[in-house]
């Protein structure tokens, strides 16, 4: 098995620290696990009080009259009602409330790992855990901690009180058994069922990954005519899921059928004992009734517990995929309240940057950007220009040299304020799905309708805009595939326009654009020259015929033409 079909934690760890996770909800934990104890003994407490009803029928020494004994029948099976539906509204509010927080807290630790460490993972496989693996949980919080308790709880007051009031022989068989179904069958099934339940989570993770892949990439699949390879590996992986389905179901149809056998084989040795001892005079035939019935009716709890563990097989893939996401470091580590600054002037001196540790993406890197200069930035694809603007806006942690805006380090820069000072336009725009004035106000919420045109017509995008039925109020969603690449790209960089950032970084800002277009968009990044400092990436010569200064980059090193 691979490694990263393994846990990375031990299932007591997973357990630990997602019980941890309970914070201020471990008092309505504890509730539940009360109302869930009380409310299965007053359940047992139904048979129990038919028990010793018919051993005072047989001549036992009841102090309680027949008619106490029918009301606290009746009043223990609505106790129970009672209680039980505390028990769950407890358990499920914990688990509602802590998805949420999970939830929240995912999202979180995504908006610290991105955009680094978010370009290494597949975009499904997170969507994945942020569903199912979190939908996942909801089973230990509302069906796994009480459940465990209760049995404990159970087990040891129906030990206490059949040693007390009907034999010790009887408890020590009914001890026996509790360990049996509730520890030894499920740390054997759990075994078992470990590497079958985290292989199902890692494939049903790639299957998802891979069919939304081959969902956003529909049109290319068609234009290339790849439908029936793309097919065919869709129904391998969803035979290689169904494969792993079908041996998490096996192997947990056999772990119930080994507790049930358990649990059988127990209750018969209980009557068995019973019978010896009231052969033998040790025990009145009431007694032997009232202590074999507490022990008939007490494995309920220890049966849930032994039912564990093939839930708790993909909890602890899911929990341990959560709980890995939520632990990882993120590539640089935010800076808070760090030094505020307003854009004047940048300066790189001895920049050198590598992903692995060994092999130099750029290295010795020098160059000077001030406010009113556009400075052009060309090299072959790959040379390492779009690394360069990364690390200007602090996406990796820079190895050697210094990045200073106003003669401040990047590293001692206020994140927030430096992403109010830069703005990146990547050559892949990303549009939500909402209208496209929604999708520009992404960049200044409060902007007028007047703002939006103006950065729309220096983008070069305004005309377009105008033909779409419902102008700046259509929905991206319903454009579907109708927006080029380029159309796309024009709409990011009047982002940027409306932004307003006075340092503004353009990685390949007229790589989808036709030569006319490229014009305009050059035109009006030079007319916005002497109001901010523009850093211009391209692999096109055409490109840089508006920058001031050229640098080019060859072998990871920046030379200015």
């Amino acid at each position: 098995m691979s490694k990263k079909n393994n846990l990375r934690r031990s299932g007591a760890k997973i357990m630990a620290s997602l019980i941890l996770l309970l914070g201020s909800l471990a008092y309505i934990m504890v509730l539940a696990v009360i109302n869930g104890s009380v409310g299965f003994i007053c359940a047992m407490g139904v048979t129990l009080m038919g028990a010793v009803g018919v051993a005072k029928a047989l001549g036992e020494t009841i102090a309680l009259s027949y008619g106490m004994i029918i009301g606290l029948a009746i009043g223990c099976g609505v106790l129970r009602g009672l209680l039980r539906y505390l028990e769950q509204y407890s358990n499920h509010y914990i688990a509602f409330r802590l998805l949420a927080v999970l939830r929240d807290k995912i999202f979180g630790a995504l908006r610290t790992l991105c955009p680094a460490k978010l370009e290494s993972k597949q975009k499904g496989s997170i969507i994945a855990m942020i569903t199912s693996d979190i939908e996942t949980l909801e089973v230990f919080y509302a069906h796994t901690i009480s459940p465990i308790c209760i049995a404990v709880i159970v087990s040891a007051a129906v030990v206490l009180f059949a040693g007390m009031v009907s034999s010790w022989y009887l408890a020590l068989i009914a001890l026996a058994g509790y360990i049996t179904v509730g520890i030894i069958v499920p740390l054997i099934s759990s075994g078992k069922l470990k590497e079958s339940g985290v292989r199902y989570r890692a494939e049903f993770a790639s299957f998802n990954a891979y069919f939304l892949d081959s969902i956003k990439g529909i049109k290319d699949i068609v234009l290339n005519n790849a439908g029936k390879e793309r097919e065919k590996e869709i129904n391998d992986r969803s035979d290689i899921l169904l494969r792993e389905t079908r041996k998490m179901k096996h192997d947990t149809t056999k772990a119930s059928a080994t507790t049930e056998l358990c649990v059988s084989l127990f209750i018969i040795a209980a009557l068995a004992v019973g019978i010896a001892l009231v052969a033998n005079d040790v025990l009145t035939i009431g007694k032997m009734i009232i202590g074999v019935v507490a022990v008939f009716g007490s494995f309920g709890p220890v049966i849930a517990i032994s039912a564990l563990p093939g839930n708790l097989t993909q909890t602890f893939a899911s929990g341990d995929r959560v709980l890995n996401l939520l632990a990882e470091k993120p590539a640089v580590t935010p800076v808070q309240n760090g030094e505020k600054i307003e854009y004047n002037d940048l300066k790189v001196t001895d920049l050198s940057f590598s992903y692995d540790g060994q092999t130099q993406v750029l290295s010795d890197i020098c160059m000077h950007a001030g406010k009113g200069e556009i400075i052009g930035i060309v090299g072959e694809s790959g040379c390492g220009k779009s690394t360069f603007l990364k690390l200007l806006l602090r996406f990796w942690q820079k190895n050697h040299g210094e990045i200073a805006y106003n003669g401040v380090d990047i590293d001692n820069i206020d994140g927030d304020s430096l992403l109010d000072n830069v703005t990146m336009v990547s050559q892949v725009t990303y549009l939500f799905d909402e209208t496209i004035e929604d999708n520009l106000r992404i960049a200044k919420p409060d902007a007028t309708q007047e703002e939006i045109e103006a950065a729309c017509k220096l983008a070069s995008i305004h005309d377009f805009i105008l033909t779409l039925p419902d102008g700046y109020k259509t929905r991206v969603g319903a454009l579907g595939d109708n927006l080029s690449a380029g159309e796309k790209q024009r709409i990011g960089l009047a982002r940027a326009f409306l932004r307003g950032s006075e340092l503004i970084l353009l990685d390949e800002p007229t790589s989808n654009v036709d030569s006319i277009n490229e014009g305009i968009i050059l035109k009006a990044l030079k007319e916005q020259k002497n109001k901010k400092s523009i850093i211009l990436v391209s692999h096109r010569e055409s490109t840089m015929a508006i920058a001031d200064i050229i640098y080019r980059v060859k072998d990871g090193r920046m030379l200015e033409c």
